[in-house]
């Protein structure tokens, strides 16, 4: 089985797909790890590479396919990716959601931390990494309507959908699992 896990930033999507992988013994694949290291490879942030995504299509294309053939690879697998729930439509599909100004603190914090996610430039403030955000959906909305003719954060599109706002961490965790113990009793845990 294929769970694949989308959401907005900051909502937390991350660390429920390490932690649910962990749980279930599953790989775990990250689309916007992919993306990350491909603009860093070019000497740009996930920012620029995403603008570059709205004229090149491979920018999106190459992920994508490498996420589909490991969808194809491995029986049971955690996919963290913005297209997944789309490319693999047998998969449970989960969005994981947050207020704009809580993700944009959440990510802000995570980058006073250790910056290696090589964002976008001049995140300085809770109030830049919101404004990088918005432009980030904007992109993200952009490039797979005209891609894939979707709409990413049309929320029919899940199995489940989770608001992150006023949870923490363990909350968080406890609400997908359960949702998807419930729904799939035959998933075996360590």
């Amino acid at each position: 089985m294929v769970i694949t896990i989308n959401g907005t930033p900051g909502s937390g999507k991350s660390t429920v797909a390490k932690k649910l992988a962990k749980k279930l013994n599953w790989p775990k694949f990250y689309g916007g790890n992919i993306r990350r290291m491909r603009a860093k490879s070019m000497g740009l942030t996930l920012a620029e590479y995403n603008k570059l995504g709205e004229q090149d299509a491979r920018t999106d294309f190459e992920v994508d396919n490498y996420l589909k053939q490991a969808a194809k690879k491995h029986r049971n697998c955690v996919i963290e990716s913005r297209t997944a729930w789309h490319l693999i439509p047998d998969s449970i599909k989960i969005y994981i959601d947050v207020d704009e100004k809580i993700g944009a603190q959440r990510v802000f914090a995570e980058l006073k931390k250790h910056n290696k996610r090589n964002e976008d430039k001049n995140l300085h403030s809770v109030k830049e990494v919101l404004k990088s955000h918005k432009q980030r959906k904007l992109s993200d909305y952009k490039r797979y309507k005209k891609y894939y003719h979707f709409n990413l954060y049309n929320k029919n599109n899940y199995d489940f959908i989770l608001d992150t706002t006023d949870l923490n961490k363990k909350q968080v965790f406890d609400q997908v699992y359960n949702y998807l113990k419930n729904r799939l009793p035959r998933v075996r845990v360590n």
